[in-house]
């Protein structure tokens, strides 16, 4: 799937030095789509990336797909809730495949 916002908005990322600090505590979306974008583009790796900042893998996943869904505001914490609400609800739309009867095909 591609990316329907990307981050875009975050210009001049370079090196580490464009990157929140190591002891940020106040992540604002911003700075979380300073780290997507990083990740994406090489500069860090998702481990680093999750050491650095001490995020767990599903929390910096949970902010790419927020990216990629609703863009850099998808990552403001009054939205958070919203939007991963309306993506529960489009979840749940997804047909599921029937499973196949057990009396066909070939055995015993």
């Amino acid at each position: 799937m591609g990316h329907v916002y990307g981050t875009d908005s975050v210009d001049g990322l370079q090196d580490l030095a464009d990157l929140p600090p190591v002891d940020t505590k106040r992540w604002v979306s911003r700075r979380k789509a300073k780290v997507v974008a990083a990740v994406r583009s090489g500069l860090l790796s998702l481990n680093d990336a999750c050491r650095r900042y001490n995020l767990s893998v599903d929390e910096f996943l949970s902010w790419q797909r927020m990216v990629d869904r609703h863009g850099v505001p998808g990552l403001r914490a009054t939205r958070i809730q919203h939007y991963r609400q309306a993506d529960d609800d489009t979840d749940c739309d997804v047909a599921l495949p029937v499973a196949a009867e057990s009396g066909s095909g070939g055995g015993s």
